[in-house]
């Protein structure tokens, strides 16, 4: 099965976190934590942001940057909203990488010079800052998976009280 991986870096507010677990939950991606972190992994808000989903994650923890570094490989895009190119202008491969920085400030501008040519941002009107971080990862990780035509996802829904064949 392809694999995307989520890299929060120095998250700061638990309930996007909590909202990205729910979706690697839901996409089968896996979620790596890059520290520091603004709040601790118990808080009651991450929890409940999460749901009763923890148990579906794929998690990992880090130190910081240079941790994930010795411990992960592969292709690794950095989105932000400094990027000059689309994130629907990139092909994914299998096991990639996307990286997302901490609410307040992004991702460090020396990893983004040392990685220009992967830096991908999600178009945006001119005056707005940014998106809410949870909703940058979850267009990104549909993007991926939309290029990957939703490898193992379930791609039909069921009513409660009827059956389609019937209406």
């Amino acid at each position: 099965m392809a694999v995307i991986n989520i890299v929060m870096v120095e998250p700061e507010i638990p309930q996007n976190t909590g909202n990205v677990a729910r979706t690697c939950a839901a996409t089968g991606a896996r979620l790596h934590l890059v520290g520091p972190m603004g709040f601790k992994i118990d808080d009651k808000k991450l929890k409940r942001a999460g749901l009763d989903y923890w148990q579906y994650l794929d998690i990992t923890y880090y130190d910081n940057l240079s941790d994930f570094f010795a411990k992960n490989s592969g292709a690794f895009f950095f989105f932000t909203t400094k990027g000059r190119k689309a994130h629907s202008e990139v092909s994914y491969p299998d096991n990639c990488y996307l990286f997302f920085g901490k609410e307040t400030k992004g991702l460090p501008e020396e990893l983004l010079i040392e990685n220009k040519d992967f830096c991908v941002r999600i178009p945006m009107a001119n005056d707005i800052r940014s998106l809410n971080l949870s909703n940058s990862v979850a267009i990104a990780v549909y993007e991926v998976l939309r290029q990957w035509d939703y490898p193992a996802l379930q791609n039909k829904g069921q009513l409660h009280n009827y059956r389609w064949e019937d209406i």
